[in-house]
């Protein structure tokens, strides 16, 4: 859907469809540090930009929007080429790995027994 399509009263839609859709995205990074980059990203740049009035720099705000979205979109597939061990953070599944569907891809035993 192009900007010159919306009318006015559909603005405050679209922006907020914008904003969950770049959460949405940025949550699917494979690496912890891109996806909690993107999320912060994100909410700072809309709440910097919350009071803003004028019709026409909301316009571009939305389109430069729009285009982050689709390179985050391209960001995210490539993403998963190259995804490595989850962080402690970021917590997931744990025990040996099961070699069976959906089970544990590594672990690594550290510590002594």
């Amino acid at each position: 859907m192009s900007l010159a399509q919306v009318s006015k009263g559909d603005m405050p839609y679209q922006v907020r469809s914008l904003y969950r859709s770049l959460l949405r995205t940025g949550g699917q990074f494979a690496s912890y540090n891109f996806r909690e980059y993107a999320k912060r990203r994100t909410r700072d740049a809309f709440r910097e930009h919350q009071n803003e009035t004028d019709e026409r720099r909301i316009q571009e705000l939305v389109q430069k929007g729009l285009k982050e979205l689709q390179v985050m979109k391209r960001q995210t597939v490539i993403s998963q080429f190259y995804q490595l061990d989850r962080l402690v953070v970021e917590g997931g599944k744990t025990g040996k790995q099961k070699g069976d569907e959906g089970g544990i891809v590594r672990q690594k035993d550290q510590g002594w027994d």
